[in-house]
Order: C-alpha cells, then structure tokens, then sequence
C-alpha cells in the first residue's frame, strides 16, 4: 500500500517547492527516479521492489502529473538539488538511487552533490551525456508511434491512441511532455555531465536495454565508463523503459545490487 504526501522542500536556487512523494513499502530504501512517461511509468516497478522488502520513495517530478512547477526549477540539476533535500527531510540514510531515462540523468547529478544519505546508484536506460557518433534521438520530432517503435522490444502492447483519452487525460500528456522539454532542453544532453561523472564515488550500476533505439547500446556503454569503477548490464529483448517491458527481467540486476552495496540488507534480501 502507498500513501502521496506533499512536502515543501527548499534547495539551493531552488524553492520553496510542492513536490508529491508516493512512499510505500518497509526496508532498504530506494528514490526511484521517473523518466518522461511520467510516474505511471515507475509505479508498477515500485510495487516490485516493495514486495520484495524496500521501501520506496517515487517522487513526481514538479509539473508532470498536472502537478506545479515553479519558474526558478527548471533544470535536471535543480531537480537533482530538490531530492537531496527530500532525502534530508526524510533522513533516509544508505539509500539506493535508481533513476530511468531523464531520472537516470537526474540521479547522476544527485550523485555528484555528494550527498552522505546516498549509498548506491543505479541507472536505467539514463539520458544526459553526450556522446559522438551516438546521439540521444529528438523525441519531440517523433510521433506517437515512432515513440514506442524506438523505445519497446514488442512495441504493439505499449502504443499510445490519444484518441482514447479524456481531455484531462489528453492535458496530462501534453503538460509531462512541455515540463519534459524545460528540463531537458533541445538536445535532452549536458555537454558538461560525461566528463563531470569521474567525480561519482559510490558504487554504480548502469543497465541498458538491448533495443532501445532512444538511447542506444553504444552510449549505455559510454556512460557507465564515464564512471569510475561502475558495473554494466545488458538486458535482452528489451527497450529503453525495461521497468514497464521486462519489469522482473530489471528487479533481479538491481536488487542484487542494492543488497549487495547496503550496510543493512532489505528485509528478504
């Protein structure tokens, strides 16, 4: 069972700021960290780590969700700066981050703040470094259908028909993807973030689908040697948002990861 709670939460250049928290579960923490589909995108995964003996922590991203979004917060690194914050004023400690896509992006710059509360990183399928030869595709240029075609292994079972939406649904979807392009920018890249990752101390997963076509195999495998000492996976059969395609095929990496990098093991860990 989950409980949405409010928090008002002020960083540095930041705030203050309403950010919804979904908590749910007992154990090891976990921030689990969305990426543009939005929150929707994570929750099932949440479910999965909670059932096994964590307690999630899955904020929504100001703005997404229909939720506010302040003029001073608009950048990943703001973001970044707001959930150290949170984790301040939840005094998680030992927590592992995992963070899909833009939250894989966020996740790394909350790394960098050298936050103590912050035991492990894993990151999804993360945007955010710019690699030559390999760039993050222009999801604003695509249509709905080229939108799955690049992000799912069996794409059929994910496609979106707006047509099917109510309007509040319908300006749901149209307000996640203009708060998605104030975050990320035109190129959804920090030309300075590859080169900053070196700085990035704690132990790192990096996991990467094998048919995502948004962000591809090549630059999954530029990110994780960015950081220093980091382990990377390969999934199989599987897209860029693996927590919605092969949600059990991702639990396993990354529960065994966090067990293994958590002074206290989850509770059936």
């Amino acid at each position: 069972m989950s409980t949405d709670t409010k928090y008002s939460l002020i960083a540095d250049g930041v705030g203050p700021v309403e950010v919804t928290v979904s908590d749910r579960g007992a154990g090891h923490a976990f921030l689990l960290l969305h990426g543009g589909g939005g929150p929707q995108s994570v929750g099932g995964f949440a479910d999965l780590l909670a059932s096994r003996g964590a307690r999630v922590i899955m904020p929504t991203h100001p703005g997404f969700g229909a939720t506010p979004r302040p003029d001073t917060l608009d950048s990943i690194a703001g973001l970044a700066r707001v959930y150290a914050a949170l984790l301040d004023q939840l005094e998680l400690t030992d927590v592992t981050v995992v963070g899909n896509s833009i939250g894989g992006w966020i996740a790394s710059e909350l790394a960098l703040l050298g936050s103590p509360r912050i035991g492990s990183l894993v990151l999804v399928d993360a945007a955010g470094i710019e690699v030559s030869g390999h760039p993050i595709v222009d999801f604003f240029a695509l249509t709905l259908d080229q939108v799955a075609e690049f992000s799912y292994h069996n794409p059929d079972g994910f496609r979106i028909d707006q047509t099917a939406m109510s309007d509040a649904q319908r300006a749901v979807f149209a307000g996640n993807r203009s708060t998605l392009a104030v975050y990320g920018g035109e190129t959804m890249g920090d030309p300075s973030l590859r080169v900053r990752l070196q700085n990035v101390t704690i132990p790192t997963l990096v996991v990467w689908g094998d048919s995502d076509r948004i962000v591809d195999l090549d630059y999954g495998r530029a990110y994780a040697a960015a950081i220093p000492g980091a382990a990377f996976v390969l999934l199989t059969d599987t897209g860029h948002m693996p927590q919605l395609e092969t949600p059990e095929h991702l639990l396993t990496p990354v529960w065994e990861f966090a067990t293994a990098h958590t002074q206290v093991r989850p509770n059936g860990g």
